[in-house]
């Protein structure tokens, strides 16, 4: 792991970017002791930049989390293959036209959920390597076909909080049962690009035994600010 940048912010938290072979990530510490790493995914194309990733990445550090993101392939400045772009562009206009979307996000999706876990198990590894880093290790993000996979497949995972749920490959679907950890799941009401009833499905079919479900009225972006808050006191149940 090669960091390439850091800044201090102006919450006190230190910012680091970081590269792992071609994978880029960034770090965010509260520069305190060494605390629990919370892992923070994002997907749909978007950088790991993005500011709504950026806000919940800062304040979770400031409440003395390390937390990391990287880009997956097809992410951020990561090449995109031409047949992702239109494998991608496909599924957003069948969605805005009301189409059955299934087949296209399973042959989309699902190679990318099994890509991505090897890479964030590599810069798993390299990052529980790091003196500023010591204890559990909770997920936390909106690409919970990748938390699902990675809850499965990596012992080191704690807990983890998911967001939407309604837009799942089947093979996780079916790997949900297997999903034991604590769990908090997020759900906006009135998400028209995450179905309600399969949301609800998903969050049935968790093998956890603490899991807990909010729901708020609204669209994909309109989670209220307080559910940040309580994500966060969810993990400090779970992970200090």
């Amino acid at each position: 792991m090669q960091f390439t940048s850091e800044q201090r912010l102006d919450d006190g938290v230190l910012e680091r970017e970081f590269n792992l072979g071609e994978i880029p990530g960034t770090l965010w510490t509260s520069g305190s002791a060494p605390g629990p790493l919370v892992l923070m995914a994002h997907n749909n194309g978007l950088p790991k930049a993005e500011p709504r990733l950026v806000a919940r990445a800062r304040y979770t550090a400031a409440r003395g989390y390390a937390v990391a993101t990287i880009d997956a392939a097809g992410c951020g400045d990561r090449p995109r293959s031409a047949a992702d772009e239109q494998a991608r562009t496909e599924l957003r206009r069948a969605m805005q036209a009301g189409e059955q979307v299934d087949e296209i996000f399973e042959s989309f999706i699902g190679p990318l959920v099994e890509n991505a876990v090897p890479e964030w198990q590599t810069t798993l590894d390299a990052l529980l390597e790091l003196p500023e880093i010591d204890g559990p290790v909770g997920y936390s993000g909106g690409w919970t076909a990748l938390g699902i996979r990675l809850a499965v497949a990596e012992p080191r995972i704690a807990a983890a909080g998911f967001f939407a749920g309604g837009y799942v490959p089947r093979a996780q679907r079916e790997e949900a049962r297997q999903v034991t950890i604590p769990l908090l799941f997020l759900l906006q009401w009135d998400d028209q690009g995450n179905p309600r009833q399969r949301a609800l499905d998903l969050f049935d079919a968790f093998g956890s035994k603490d899991k807990t479900l909010h729901a708020n009225p609204g669209g994909h972006t309109g989670t209220p600010w307080f559910e940040l808050e309580d994500g966060c006191r969810f993990l400090d149940r779970h992970l200090k």
